[in-house]
């Protein structure tokens, strides 16, 4: 493994990100992957934007995942698998480097987000139901911007050369992904 993804490791490992609580709420459990590769150096996160015609979240930036289904025996399971079925990143290609802090969503998930490695050009299929666009989001280049989702002005995480931008839930997990991710590049 490349350096900079055990100094990641390591921090994903000493020092874990807060989680939130449901407050009393009873929430669907679901997970999602945080899939990076290196180019030329430099790290990159895959996401997803979701089509615009799909009933639950339409255009929505986010990294692969969804809800956890009987078959999956632990959170990893479901991300693993939300990946696969997603954009075709077989589970055996991913190396997990730790977690993000759990969170609620206002849309009843309970959210745990993994962290993994997998090879930059790593052939993907995404799945044309689940995925309109797949991203990568140069990591150490994001900045943060308002821009307007859903009737309001919300922070928003932009790159140069997109028009998308992350906001919501992925932006909460993004925020403590970069925390990890500055660290490691250090």
């Amino acid at each position: 493994m490349d350096a900079f993804f055990e100094r990641l490791k390591a921090s994903l490992h000493e020092h874990p990100s807060p989680s939130l609580e449901s407050g009393g709420m009873v929430l669907k459990d679901a997970s999602v992957l945080a899939p990076l590769f290196l180019r030329g150096g430099e790290p990159f996160a895959l996401l997803t934007m979701r089509p615009e015609t799909l009933r639950k979240h339409p255009g929505q930036v986010a990294f692969p995942g969804g809800g956890r289904e009987p078959q999956d025996v632990t959170p990893l399971h479901t991300a693993l698998r939300e990946a696969h079925e997603e954009l075709g990143i077989p589970p055996e290609a991913v190396e997990v480097l730790g977690m993000l802090g759990t969170m609620p969503t206002i849309t009843s998930f309970f959210v745990t987000p993994f962290v993994g490695v997998v090879a930059d050009g790593l052939p993907l299929t995404p799945s044309p139901t689940e995925i309109q666009e797949v991203l990568e989001v140069p990591l150490l280049r994001v900045r943060i911007e308002k821009r307007r989702a859903y009737e309001a002005d919300r922070d928003a995480f932009v790159w140069e050369g997109s028009q998308r931008f992350i906001w919501g839930a992925t932006f909460r997990m993004m925020t403590q992904l970069l925390e990890h991710v500055r660290r490691a590049a250090r």
